[in-house]
């Protein structure tokens, strides 16, 4: 298999935890691509018509796209534990989660957009307030769910891990744990997971 892959990409590292959970990481062969909203993949898109990474590549070079398809189908060639529970209540918290999670890598990313690749002149202050909202209301939301960030780790964990390291990359609203203690130390705790120190973003 073959990714399309970024090293700062919250997405791409999400691709990546779960290929590690899943055994699958020495099958996956990284391809470095360069994606901006300015600046079209014109090579990527004549197989990711959205010219986003991840894209994933099977071995049967079907490309597969978004993060949250690749990470399901990488869970469905494992034998092991599901990182995304198969049914039940467990099942909707988990992908609840990871929506959480997802729209605060997606907010945050629009912040950074309009704060950095905009033209200073351009940049619309209500949009960035907008945005920055809905990344402290994500992490308040986090900060309550803690608790259920200790249990089984799966799918929940690996979005929530990847949008918060973009953010302390990026660094687009500032420290994400102000006034967050719980899920500060949560992360911290986690840190040392294998699949977390083998995957920590790059700018």
């Amino acid at each position: 298999m073959k990714l399309a892959f970024s090293g700062a990409s919250p997405y791409a590292r999400k691709v990546m935890l779960t290929a590690h959970e899943c055994g699958l990481a020495d099958r996956i062969e990284k391809v470095a691509t360069s994606v901006r909203p300015d600046q079209p993949n014109r090579d990527l898109g004549r197989d990711n018509p959205l010219m986003k990474v991840p894209t994933l590549w099977t071995d049967g070079g079907e490309a597969l796209y978004d993060s949250r398809v690749i990470c399901a189908y990488l869970d469905s060639l494992h034998g092991g534990r599901k990182i995304i529970p198969e049914a039940g209540g467990a099942r909707w918290q988990a992908l609840r989660i990871e929506a959480l999670a997802d729209g605060v890598a997606d907010a945050g990313i629009l912040v950074r957009y309009e704060s950095f690749l905009r033209p200073e002149a351009l940049r619309w202050k209500e949009w960035i307030d907008g945005q920055t909202a809905k990344v402290q209301q994500g992490l308040d939301q986090l900060e309550r769910d803690a608790a259920l960030l200790d249990g089984e780790f799966g799918i929940g964990q690996i979005a929530v891990i990847s949008a918060l390291g973009w953010l302390q990359l990026r660094a687009v609203v500032g420290d994400a744990f102000a006034g967050r203690p719980k899920l500060a130390a949560w992360m911290q705790k986690i840190a040392s997971r294998p699949s977390v120190a083998a995957t920590m973003p790059v700018a």
